[in-house]
């Protein structure tokens, strides 16, 4: 398939939203803000570019691993399919660009991290007692409003099988 695959670096400009969608697949979204700096040997500083804005979407098993790992400010790493999202409000047609991430990561240019390893575990899910499991289920609980582009929330075909779990 022709899809673009995207690597974007920026900052997390929202907390991570979990939902579960029509399947039972949990879905992650943040916006992702990202700005481009460069020198101006003019003005003798460094200036800010145009802010670019994407929603970034994770599947499954990693939509519960973006929810317990990214937060707000923090500086972040997604690499997935890009594809633009149209849809129309009061002041007209709007687009949106979204990542569908294949890895996110924090920026270790910025700080550091500890990781913990996920391993694929089939009895993940509701009422499991794993934090993962307890995420599903205040994903399936929460009442948020529904905003443009949520009805598309559902996984593509070829999103992850498995959902993993935390090895502590």
């Amino acid at each position: 398939m022709n899809e673009l695959q995207v690597t974007v670096v920026g900052w997390a400009a929202t907390d991570v939203r979990l939902t579960v969608g029509k399947n039972g697949a949990a879905v992650a979204s943040f916006r992702l803000a990202s700005t481009p700096r460069y020198f101006d040997r003019a003005r003798g500083e460094w200036v800010d570019g145009a802010t670019e804005w994407f929603t970034v979407r994770a599947f499954r098993g990693s939509a519960i691993l973006v929810k317990q790992s990214v937060e707000k400010g923090q500086p972040v790493l997604v690499t997935g399919r890009m594809r633009t999202n149209l849809w129309e409000s009061e002041k007209g047609p709007r687009t949106d660009l979204v990542i569908d991430a294949t890895a996110v990561g924090h920026d270790l240019t910025r700080g550091f991290a500890t990781f913990t390893r996920a391993v694929g575990d089939e009895s993940m899910g509701e009422g499991d007692g794993t934090a993962a499991g307890e995420a599903i289920e205040a994903a399936r609980g929460d009442a948020e409003e529904r905003v443009p582009g949520d009805e598309e929330l559902d996984e593509p075909e070829d999103a992850e099988a498995e959902a993993p779990t935390l090895v502590r």
